[in-house]
């Protein structure tokens, strides 16, 4: 019996210990980019901007409940997205980057209240606004989700930034990944002069591949780099 309950204390304590949780939030980058693929599976194909009246009511009230179940996959992915930020800004302070880490936690609420706001709109479409008949104001928010998205650039080259910056100074990543990083950065900021036509629309292949696929591409790197690291010796989490 004294065995016994010995062998169940220790299994439970190795979930309590804070390497197994800064363990745990050190793959919330991989968990986000997983929900969202699967979020942007079910979501569909939004309307571009300006899109026909019978492009929208397809769209927001054909496919209403594949964009209400997306909802929740995509506000799962910005949570462990904010998770991900936590466990870089820790990984940083234990490296005595306290400033980047700082700049990942800001750019990192900026960004999933931005999300946060887009998610709400494509869901209040989808569950009233859509079949109100006011294609008004359909369109209006509709072409408003897109523009957000290409000002979303902005706090993500800052998150993206923070990590290539902050993990280079702390010696965690090569300079040959500290330049894929920057070039990372590069790139998310031409993802907020998408104000043209045609690939540089904010609803055009740039705003919506190019810089995403960036972004996930770097936050799985970034992942990776926290995985590899031993846990802290302080008990941060």
């Amino acid at each position: 019996m004294s065995a016994s309950t010995t062998a169940v204390t220790s299994s439970t304590s190795a979930y309590t210990t804070p390497a197994f949780w800064e363990r745990l939030w050190r793959t919330a980058g991989i968990q986000s980019v997983g929900l969202f693929i699967i979020g942007y599976v079910i979501y569909g194909y939004q309307p571009h901007i300006g899109a026909s009246t019978d492009a929208l009511a397809a769209f927001y009230g054909g496919d209403r409940m594949h964009i209400l179940i997306a909802a929740v996959f995509f506000g799962l992915s910005i949570l462990n997205l904010l998770w991900f930020a936590a466990a870089l800004r820790t990984a940083l302070a234990d490296a005595g980057q306290d400033g980047w880490g700082a700049a990942a936690t800001a750019s990192s609420a900026a960004l999933g209240a931005l999300f946060f706001l887009l998610i709400a709109v494509v869901a209040a479409l989808a569950y009233s606004v859509a079949g109100s008949g006011n294609q008004m104001l359909t369109s209006g928010l509709n072409d408003f989700v897109w523009a957000a998205f290409v000002l979303s650039s902005f706090p993500r080259a800052m998150l993206t930034m923070s990590a290539a910056f902050g993990l280079w100074r702390a010696g965690l990543i090569s300079n040959a990944l500290f330049a894929a990083g920057v070039a990372a950065v590069v790139l998310a900021l031409l993802g907020g002069t998408t104000w043209l036509s045609g690939f540089w629309a904010p609803d055009g292949a740039y705003s919506r591949f190019v810089s995403p696929i960036i972004g996930i591409v770097w936050v799985l790197v970034v992942s990776r780099v926290l995985l590899t690291r031993s846990p802290a010796t302080r008990a941060a989490w």
